[in-house]
């Protein structure tokens, strides 16, 4: 993709300032939104090779951060904050590669864990290895700067109910 020769979200803010009223956080939003995009693509670019999806990614690293390397399906949806539907359809496909098992719950009967297999433990480390590299998408901001954008997203998800202190 070439640059364009100047940044379309301050020429956004300008237009806004004048149209319709103070521009900040339109301009932000606006920003957010974009960063998201070149991280998505460059994290999806990093993951292509693997087989991975993001989502599938992130249930594998969930896995395998548990302490057991497994986890009821629920819980991995309210970790992941996804829908049931969305744990179940990841979990097929993970499944179908191999990379995780579907086991009974030593204690429920009602409850299926997901563990994540042999397979899926290396192709996590590929994986992880490979969104390493390209920093999960995440150029030009220093280590301090990442750590400073992280608490202010913190803040806005917090206000807005994500997570509670």
């Amino acid at each position: 993709m070439t640059p364009l020769p100047f940044d379309p979200i301050a020429r956004a803010a300008e237009l806004w300032d004048d149209r319709v009223g103070p521009s900040a956080s339109m301009a932000a939003v606006t920003s957010v939104m974009r960063v998201q995009q070149i991280i998505q693509s460059a994290v999806d670019a990093a993951l292509k090779p693997h087989g991975l999806t993001f989502a599938r990614y992130e249930a594998l690293v969930l896995l395998y951060f548990s302490r057991k390397g497994a986890l009821p399906m629920r819980v991995m949806g309210e970790r992941l904050q996804l829908h049931p539907t969305s744990v179940t359809n990841i979990v097929d496909r993970l499944e179908s590669d191999g990379l995780v098992r579907r086991t009974p719950h030593p204690t429920d009967r009602r409850t299926t864990l997901v563990e994540i297999t042999d397979t899926g433990l290396k192709r996590r480390e590929d994986a992880t290895a490979a969104v390493v590299a390209v920093n999960l998408g995440l150029k030009g901001l220093t280590d301090r700067q990442t750590e400073q954008l992280t608490d202010l997203l913190a803040k806005v998800r917090r206000a807005s109910g994500d997570f509670e202190d």
